[in-house]
């Protein structure tokens, strides 16, 4: 069997100073001061780390892209406070958009509607429409007020690689290119957020997170779900469709029997392999794990989502070149962390 080592070089930008790392509320009105100048400041939501500049500056959502090397057509996220602040920044708000908003903001579900021209083209790769959410994490939710205006954030981390759901996992990252964290502590949700586009009829679901599709359903039946995977230059209305998308720096094989993915991880370490293996339920026997980074998560989908980043940060941390993850059960409560398992095992 060929070896599966990875090369043994960052992929992250050098860091070349030491971002300001400021305690949840008592660090808002600094990271607001930054924002107004045209900075970089990460922040934390209930999903995962957001990396924002003020949404309607071009210029400060420009240096978005530069800092995580993101490809120009790959639209941001904007926050805000509530519908409110939202329907400025439409060209229309459908009753999709109504209904969904009254039900689930603040919180962890982004809407896709046509774009008013006070937005930026370079929010939105281009395209006519803006993905927009309103967070419930105190401290973004803290920052929106602050500063009165809406945030462009995508996660804060280097394109294509593991979303960020502690401070620590963005300055790894992102800390030579960015002004300032705002650190909230561990996200809850762990997973970036579900997003529906509602221009059509049904709306769909573009990219699945922790508000499945059967909960959105009870709200505005008939929603689809689609999930598209796209090449890095084709247009697109929402963040999260890239064919590989949040990968860890080890390789990551998926597969289907926990018998199979023991079997794949020994081999791996046999042929001289460092190799982390992930299954689960939490309790899973560890004490065979002989060579192996082993990792057993939770077997509830949220407790899983909450955990999956931490633990794939954490073995690429301690020098996983490859990590074979057990995949997680079929059915819609599983769907979003499905979803982020198969991009991130992409090549």
């Amino acid at each position: 069997m060929a070896s599966a080592k990875r090369a043994r070089y960052r992929t992250e930008p050098v860091p070349v100073s030491v971002p300001k790392i400021w305690p949840a509320q008592d660090g808002v009105a600094e990271a607001v001061a930054v924002l107004r100048q045209g900075g970089l400041v990460a922040f934390p939501t209930e999903t995962v780390y957001g990396l924002g500049a003020r949404a309607l500056d071009a210029t400060a959502v420009g240096r978005i892209f530069a800092a995580k090397g993101r490809p120009p057509r790959h639209p941001l996220i904007v926050h805000v406070s509530g519908e409110g602040d939202a329907r400025p920044l439409a060209l229309g708000w459908p009753a999709a958009a109504a209904f969904l908003s009254c039900a689930f903001w603040p919180g962890p579900l982004t809407l896709v509607v046509d774009r008013a021209d006070r937005i930026p083209g370079v929010v939105t790769g281009g395209g006519p429409s803006v993905a927009i959410r309103a967070p419930a994490h105190p401290v973004a939710r803290a920052l929106l007020a602050a500063l009165g205006e809406p945030i462009a954030a995508p996660s804060a981390n280097r394109h294509q690689s593991l979303s960020p759901t502690t401070a620590a996992h963005v300055v790894a990252q992102l800390g030579g290119v960015i002004d300032g964290v705002l650190d909230g502590g561990p996200c809850a949700a762990g997973i970036e957020s579900t997003v529906v586009d509602v221009r059509c009829i049904p709306p769909v679901i573009l990219r699945p997170g922790p508000i499945d599709r059967d909960a959105l359903s009870r709200v505005v039946p008939g929603i689809v779900a689609a999930s598209p995977r796209m090449g890095d230059d084709e247009q697109r209305a929402s963040p999260g469709l890239a064919r590989r998308h949040y990968a860890p720096r080890a390789r990551l094989l998926l597969e289907r029997t926990k018998a199979g993915a023991v079997d794949a991880a020994r081999a791996l370490a046999a042929d001289g392999s460092r190799v982390g293996l992930v299954v689960y339920p939490e309790d899973d026997a560890s004490s065979e794990s002989g060579a192996l980074l082993w990792r057993a998560l939770p077997c509830d989908p949220a407790g899983y989502g909450r955990a999956i980043y931490r633990v794939l940060h954490e073995l690429d941390d301690e020098g996983a070149d490859v990590i074979v993850v057990l995949a997680v059960p079929e059915g819609e409560a599983w769907r979003a962390v499905a979803d982020r398992l198969e991009r991130g095992s992409s090549s």
